[in-house]
């Protein structure tokens, strides 16, 4: 969960989730809605998918019991080699470096590291460094140590290198160029892609939803059916065979914004009769705001949803 994300934002999700799901074994049996659905606002919603794949590989083909090498656990999905050298050197004991964001920023700034640290040249560096400087003994309080040091005193912004302990010996310090390292992203033009959101609801106040592909943008949630252009809405309606009631209502455009692209979006409330066609229960289903079920959604989407009510 802290990948990509808060300790302040994590805390109440980390709790629940681990009310719901306390063992590996629970998390395996558990349904993915039930899974997405206590992850709905945190993004990055591939981290669950994984996590809950890993449970179940673990449960299945491990006994309920972490690998303890580095190969094998990098061999799960969403374990890389940092998060494979953290439960390791916390869980196991053993000898492991980790590179999460907040080392990384010590490292970049204690010797002054050029280049972004995402290009594979620079990351060569930092694990080198990191590797050499981890100690053999007392690993996981090294790491820990780390971690905290980057999310407290080397924090990304308004660093307090006066109270560091390793402010007399810090590169980019001496050198009263903190805010210089680490070296940002090159900047990259996003592309931006149009959506039309198509949000169906009959007279008893029902909502169409539909399962997202596991592969690309919110996969695995439930989200409104969606088309690229408007032309492509009227198609969409008579290929499910849906009467509309009332015209379409075309709602204000608003974006969203992925790691790699923005998203223009465009909700479109059309009132609809239920068609005699029997639809394919695990791909849509008709949510009712009065009893609703626990599904994983995108926040976009619980927002939509809380305006129609």
């Amino acid at each position: 969960m802290l990948q990509q994300t808060q300790v302040k934002t994590v805390i109440p999700y980390y709790l629940k989730f681990m009310q719901h799901f306390p063992d590996v074994s629970t998390l395996a049996k558990a349904p993915q809605d039930d899974v997405l659905h206590l992850w709905t606002g945190l993004g990055y919603y591939a981290r669950a998918r994984n996590l809950h794949k890993t449970a179940q590989i673990i449960a299945e083909q491990h006994a309920g019991q972490f690998p303890d090498s580095s190969e094998a656990l990098q061999s799960l999905p969403g374990i890389g080699r940092s998060t494979a050298g953290a439960i390791l050197s916390f869980a196991k004991a053993q000898h492991h470096a980790i590179l999460d964001g907040n080392v990384k920023r010590i490292l970049c700034r204690y010797y002054r590291v050029q280049g972004w640290s995402g290009h594979s040249k620079t990351q060569k560096t930092l694990w080198s460094l990191a590797e050499t400087i981890t100690p053999e003994k007392r690993c996981d309080d090294f790491n820990q140590a780390m971690m905290d040091l980057g999310s407290s005193l080397c924090s990304r912004t308004k660093p307090q290198c006066r109270q560091c302990p390793l402010s007399n010996a810090c590169e980019a310090y001496l050198h009263q160029a903190i805010s210089e390292y680490p070296h940002s992203k090159p900047k990259k033009k996003m592309p931006v892609k149009n959506a039309y959101l198509l949000m169906l609801t009959t007279n008893k106040g029902e909502i169409l939803l539909e399962k997202r592909p596991e592969q690309g943008i919110w996969g695995s949630l439930w989200s409104f059916p969606q088309c690229e252009t408007a032309i492509e809405i009227e198609q969409w309606l008579d290929k499910h065979q849906y009467t509309q009631n009332d015209e379409m209502l075309f709602s204000n455009e608003f974006r969203h914004t992925f790691s790699h692209f923005h998203l223009q979006i465009t909700p479109v409330h059309i009132q609809v009769e239920i068609p005699s066609k029997i639809m394919d229960d695990n791909h849509f289903i008709w949510f009712n705001r009065k009893k609703p079920l626990k599904l994983g959604m995108p926040t976009p989407i619980t927002k939509l949803i809380s305006q129609l009510a």
